[in-house]
């Protein structure tokens, strides 16, 4: 699953906390599995201010479910910065999808 940000920014917005929570339930009723959180940016910026803001986005995500009970021993995060776009090309349309947290499965 992935959840979209906000240019230069970190903070969830609804759709996106309407998704950690789907994905906080699919945590609560399978304790084995451990995830992990990407924190990706759009190609706009430093590559050293886009590993930290993907830093913080992973961050937010991971928080959020934390709140919701979800240990935080079942999460890790990393950030790709912008190096692993979704999108290769240059316009607004391919910066907004580039934008975006994703979950993978580590074990179950």
């Amino acid at each position: 699953m992935t959840v979209y940000f906000d240019f230069d920014k970190y903070n969830l917005v609804d759709s996106a906390k309407q998704a950690l929570e789907h994905n906080a339930r699919v945590l609560k009723d399978n304790p084995n599995v451990i995830i992990k959180i990407e924190g990706h940016c759009d190609e706009r910026g430093t590559v050293e201010y886009n590993l930290s803001l993907g830093e913080k986005r992973a961050k937010s995500a991971m928080d959020y479910i934390n709140q919701l009970g979800v240990g935080a021993g079942r999460i890790s995060i990393i950030s790709y910065g912008k190096t692993r776009p979704a999108d290769p090309r240059s316009n607004e349309e391919a910066w907004a999808k580039n934008r975006r947290c994703e979950f993978r499965i580590v074990s179950q």
